[in-house]
């Protein structure tokens, strides 16, 4: 099964008065890069919930954001660190006399201040919290997945159909390679004779001119190797798995063979080919890009 490197989900899991909320997006990317962004009562599971994450998904960057709520009516101790907020309360009553402020600080400028208070809650439940994490985990995780799964599919049928344009052009390349020698050999005979006045040709020159372009323009071997390369495409689609770096060489390696197809010919109608395959190979070239 290919699969595409986009995809969303959400999960949700509720237990003992919490509720853990998780928004999961998947993008293309060379490598698996997972960005998390979840609050602080939940990081000690973060390198839990990485590992968890990449048993899924193999390639592309990984965006989480979770959300957590504890509905809980577990009493929450509030206390004032008394020492601290005498502290404050001389600091500032001594700021206000220097300046000679005629104020004193009141009790909603001590308010203000983080330390004077001592807020104790009660400990989390680690496995609790783990539970209900990776259950909401592994519900987003489905939906990406699914969602890749046949954004996936409908690439790798696209990706069939280019190649099999791909190879008719080449089967039309191998039928015009064939007579494109014969073309030359006309033409070359025929300038020769007019050139000569139809004098006597030199036959060992004349046939070994045209041997020589023979040679010269002779695509048998990209064109195998073409062939070749478009199964192997077809095969690695079929395989699945994490294929996209390996249908990216196979891509390259198509370029290559077309570019010389191109450099050794120079017939217009196989130019065309040329031009017409390789704005095929662009196409299958972005859409790899988005394939795990």
């Amino acid at each position: 099964m290919v699969m595409s490197m986009t995809g969303f989900g959400t999960g949700k899991a509720e237990g003992n008065n919490r509720e853990i909320t998780i928004e999961l997006k998947t993008v293309n990317n060379r490598y698996l890069d997972i960005n998390l962004r979840m609050p602080r009562a939940l990081s000690v599971l973060e390198e839990s919930l990485r590992k968890r994450i990449q048993q899924k998904i193999a390639r592309g960057r990984v965006e989480v954001y979770i959300s957590y709520q504890n509905n809980s009516q577990e009493q929450v101790s509030v206390s004032v660190n008394e020492p601290v907020a005498e502290a404050y309360y001389k600091a500032l009553t001594a700021l206000a006399g220097k300046f000679q402020l005629d104020m004193k600080p009141d009790l909603g400028v001590l308010a203000d201040i983080d330390d004077i208070f001592i807020v104790e809650k009660p400990e989390e439940d680690e496995e609790l919290l783990k539970e209900l994490l990776f259950s909401a985990l592994d519900e987003a995780l489905n939906a990406v997945i699914k969602m890749r799964k046949q954004e996936g599919s409908f690439l790798a049928e696209d990706l069939k159909q280019r190649s099999l344009r791909i190879e008719n052009m080449v089967k039309q390349i191998e039928q015009r390679s064939s007579v494109v020698v014969e073309e030359y050999r006309q033409k070359l005979e025929q300038r020769l004779k007019e050139m000569l006045n139809n004098t006597e040709l030199d036959e060992a020159r004349f046939q070994a001119e045209v041997v020589y372009f023979a040679d010269r323009s002779n695509i048998t071997e990209e064109i195998v190797r073409i062939r070749s390369h478009l199964d192997q495409l077809r095969q690695t689609l079929e395989s699945g798995g994490s294929i996209g770096r390996k249908l990216d060489f196979i891509v390259q390696e198509l370029n290559r063979e077309t570019n010389t197809i191109g450099s050794k010919s120079s017939d217009v109608i196989i130019a065309n080919y040329v031009v017409e395959i390789k704005s095929e190979l662009e196409k299958i070239r972005e859409q790899v890009q988005n394939i795990e």
